[in-house]
């Protein structure tokens, strides 16, 4: 393994140590806990505090998001492990303006249960903490249990949708319903090519042969659907495209918002080539793509690979959705 890398068991501190200088106008480390980023300007005062968190290897995820009109505060856990409860529990302290906070993450184990623990331990100290689990994953569970599904690259809706919420003054209430309105409109697919490689281990925890592929595969590897022949760009879009549309149950005449996020080591140029088959599958189907984003917006380390995700949109999405944010990993300009 040849990578940029001192001593890879302290690799997330020396990340979280170069992000938050690469981005000192926006983000500041908190004083409390080295493993809580956090807007600048937090807590902000009069608004609902907005807080995520996850295990790294996924950035932009999830600090990446912390920034004007997005989340307030993230919990940064080592490599595909979540955070802390009392991380957890320090974020929600840096973000709260005393209107409450709001936990946006994504539907793993580990977090769920270090979320519950600090919003308990948050509680005790008056301050209130609600959650939404992103849970986009179509391959992780079936339709009939999807609320058992992991969150991928639609916890970028859910992260934009809530933070759009929360900046035009709405209640925790208001921020949790809007947010999960995102969660329950959006969905997504992983193909993987190649496996990534855990710093610490020094090689892939798992193999995907040559000339195969993975569809469904999971953010940290978990197996997907089926292994496949390796297959052309636009087979791989048309296939992604028709899963999501079917699980999503799109119909003509639709609007929608697509990501198209690298998993890490797959070049741009491919994304673009695969977004661009994608629209035109959808184009074909009478959905119109309101707004496109293709990029590396959640990575799994040097995964080869790519997640598509679609959020179907209604008048209060598009208005969320369109509202000005400015953080490292995403920036929306008003249309």
């Amino acid at each position: 393994m040849q990578r940029f890398v001192n001593d890879p068991d302290y690799i997330v501190d020396d990340m979280v140590k170069g992000f938050v200088k690469a981005h000192e106008d926006l983000i500041v480390k908190s004083e409390k806990n080295d493993r809580v980023v956090k807007y600048k300007n937090a807590p902000v005062e009069g608004k609902v505090g907005l807080v995520t968190g996850g295990g790294s290897g996924h950035e932009p995820a999830f600090l990446g998001y912390v920034g004007e009109n997005m989340m307030d505060a993230a919990a940064v856990g080592e490599i595909f492990s979540s955070p802390s409860a009392q991380t957890f529990y320090d974020a929600f302290l840096e973000a709260d303006a005393g209107k409450g906070v709001a936990c946006l993450f994504g539907n793993y184990a580990g977090d769920n249960m270090n979320v519950k623990m600090a919003i308990r331990k948050a509680g005790k100290k008056g301050v209130e903490v609600k959650m939404v689990a992103a849970t986009d994953d179509i391959s992780s569970s079936p339709k009939e249990t999807k609320e058992k599904r992991h969150g991928i690259a639609g916890g970028v809706f859910m992260w934009k949708i809530g933070g759009a919420r929360a900046a035009l003054g709405g209640s925790l209430d208001e921020v949790i319903q809007s947010a999960q309105k995102a969660v329950d409109a959006t969905r997504s697919i992983c193909v993987g090519l190649e496996p990534c490689t855990i710093p610490a281990v020094g090689h892939p925890n798992f193999n995907i042969e040559n000339g195969k592929m993975e569809f469904g595969i999971g953010h940290h590897g978990e197996p997907g659907m089926n292994v496949q022949e390796l297959k052309s760009a636009d087979e791989i879009a048309d296939q992604m495209t028709e899963a999501v549309c079917e699980d999503l149950e799109l119909a003509r005449g639709d609007e929608t918002a697509v990501i198209l996020s690298g998993l890490g080591a797959t070049p741009v140029m491919e994304q673009y080539v695969l977004y661009g088959r994608a629209e035109k599958y959808l184009e074909r189907k009478g959905i119109h793509v309101y707004r496109a984003f293709v990029g590396n917006y959640v990575t799994s380390l040097d995964m080869n690979g790519a997640a598509l995700t679609i959020m179907r949109l209604d008048d209060e999405l598009k208005e969320l959705l369109d509202y000005e944010a400015g953080c490292p990993g995403l920036t929306v300009k008003a249309k």
